[in-house]
């Protein structure tokens, strides 16, 4: 991913590059569809943005997930 892209996230959310990295690796290693491994990521987000998520945003999101529906194109989602 362009650094750019990177620069725009953290502006928006101040999380840096490097904690997007871990999480995106974090993700990774146990994949999308792991629903324990999503909350773990959504919780780290919401500390680290200082956001707090309810639990009902926190199945809305782990729901758009799991059912492949989240935008493709990262660049436009900012």
């Amino acid at each position: 991913m362009k650094d750019e892209v990177f620069d725009k996230v953290e502006n928006k959310t101040h999380v840096d590059k490097a904690t997007i990295l871990e999480l995106a690796k974090q993700v990774n290693d146990n994949g999308l569809k792991d629903e324990k491994t999503l909350k773990s990521v959504i919780s780290k987000l919401s500390v680290i943005t200082g956001k707090n998520v309810s639990k009902e945003m926190e199945e809305k999101i782990i729901k758009t997930i799991l059912e492949d529906k989240v935008p493709k194109d990262v660049e436009k989602m900012f």
